[in-house]
């Protein structure tokens, strides 16, 4: 709180991405208003009277939508989204990027909801209005939704499954951290396992294979403790293994993914 007044005080904008908003706070924003800044809550839905319900309008826009999802929370998913999307306009084919959750939106994303702070009647609806959104006003042939957590993970499950109905996607790209053991939340309380790529594959298969049957058309490599050595050997064994393109979109590019989706346009 004090690094906030102070901030206020030196007639600073404040932006936050709190679950707790600035604008429900009377003295941070007496101090707005004698100050005259703005206090900006990203993470704040939209007021329940004006918030959307699903309404089953991505599946019939004609262009591909992309989620970026992945085995577990903090593994790139955003970072990837945002390089693909990048990739992807710089290769010639119309890409927008929506972001779901208030660090997507602090980047500046012109589409996108704090998915984590919406009642959960209003989820899908909200972010599907975001999908449809961003197509009408780019025409993009490619809509990149970020992904949050994992359809496996134990505490951030909600995310992925609305992200999934929200986009209907048409193909996914799936994020993985090969070193990685334990689920990135709470490690010194509850050491949950990573899942395989295998299951991970399996279980998101299993939802789209009713609204569409999009597919995880490639895999990102998060390089977290691993030598580029051992990255390589990994990009390598899963190509073999699953047959779609494998990258890690730090150290390669999304070039493979870029192709991958060019097939498909």
């Amino acid at each position: 709180r004090p690094v906030i007044r102070e901030a206020i005080e030196h007639r600073l904008n404040v932006v936050a991405g709190l679950h707790e908003f600035l604008n429900d706070d009377p003295e941070f924003v007496k101090l707005a208003e004698t100050h005259g800044v703005r206090l900006v809550d990203v993470r704040k839905p939209r007021p329940i009277r004006e918030s959307k319900q699903f309404s089953d309008l991505a599946r019939k826009l004609p262009c591909l939508r992309i989620p970026v999802l992945g085995t577990d929370g903090a593994i790139g998913k955003r970072t990837t989204a945002l390089l693909l999307t990048d990739a992807l306009n710089a290769a010639g084919v119309p890409a927008a990027f929506v972001a779901t959750g208030q660090t997507g939106l602090l980047q500046g994303s012109a589409y996108g909801v704090p998915l984590d702070s919406i009642k959960a009647d209003f989820m899908v609806g909200e972010l599907e209005s975001e999908v449809v959104r961003a197509y009408d006003e780019t025409q993009a042939r490619v809509i990149v939704v970020e992904g949050q957590g994992s359809i496996s993970h134990p505490a951030y499950v909600c995310g992925t499954r609305a992200i999934i109905m929200a986009s209907m996607p048409s193909a996914i790209l799936m994020m993985h951290a090969p070193a990685r053991k334990t689920r990135s939340f709470r490690r010194d309380v509850v050491a949950w396992p990573m899942p395989s790529v295998d299951e991970e594959i399996e279980w998101l298969q299993f939802y789209t294979r009713r609204i569409g049957g999009g597919k995880v058309v490639g895999i990102g490599i998060n390089h977290e403790n691993m030598t580029r050595e051992e990255v390589e050997a990994v990009v390598g064994t899963y190509e073999q293994k699953y047959g779609i393109p494998t990258a890690d979109p730090l150290w390669h590019g999304c070039g493979k993914f870029v192709a991958a989706i060019q097939r498909m346009t």
